[in-house]
């Protein structure tokens, strides 16, 4: 199924700039989708985790840089 629709999700100002890219809102939106249908017998949150994990590992990250930026990102929201 190719169809796709707009939505509106309430987030931060910030989040709603970087959503202006449309690279970056289409992937958003692929995320979504397998969160809220994920694969046959599987975690969608999950499968979502390792869908943007393969993406950061073909934009040229390592495992260790995206370690790196979850962990920069939990500590941020903990303050």
């Amino acid at each position: 199924m190719n169809e796709v629709v707009d939505v509106e999700i309430p987030v931060t100002p910030e989040t709603a700039a970087a959503l202006s890219d449309p690279r970056r809102a289409a992937a958003i939106g692929r995320m979504v989708d397998r969160i809220v249908h994920p694969a046959e017998g599987g975690d969608g949150l999950i499968a979502a985790f390792e869908a943007t994990r393969a993406a950061a590992r073909a934009s040229g990250l390592t495992d260790d840089e995206i370690d790196a930026e979850l962990a920069a990102h939990r500590a941020e929201r903990r303050r």
